[in-house]
């Protein structure tokens, strides 16, 4: 089956995962803590995940901790009215 890892065509066989196709595209080292597994429509993968055909995957920056949003705190002078 043919699947597209960041936008390079590789065939690989029915029932690899997501870590052989990486595998295949030399890109495996590369995911790590700085870069994750996406599908074309900005879903996560893990290296486990199933592949079908034509699917495409893209090894990209992981978004950065300091971007998500902060825990709601109280504000200081205010009692916590819980």
């Amino acid at each position: 089956m043919k699947i597209f890892v960041n936008d390079r065509a590789f065939d690989l066989l029915p029932g690899m995962t997501v870590k052989h196709a990486l595998v295949a595209a030399g890109l495996l080292r590369e995911r790590g803590a700085s870069k994750k597994t996406y599908d074309q429509w900005g879903n996560e993968l893990g290296l486990d995940g199933a592949l079908s055909e034509g699917m495409k995957i893209y090894v990209l920056e992981a978004p950065n901790s300091k971007h998500l949003p902060s825990p709601e705190r109280p504000r200081a002078g205010r009692p916590n009215s819980k």
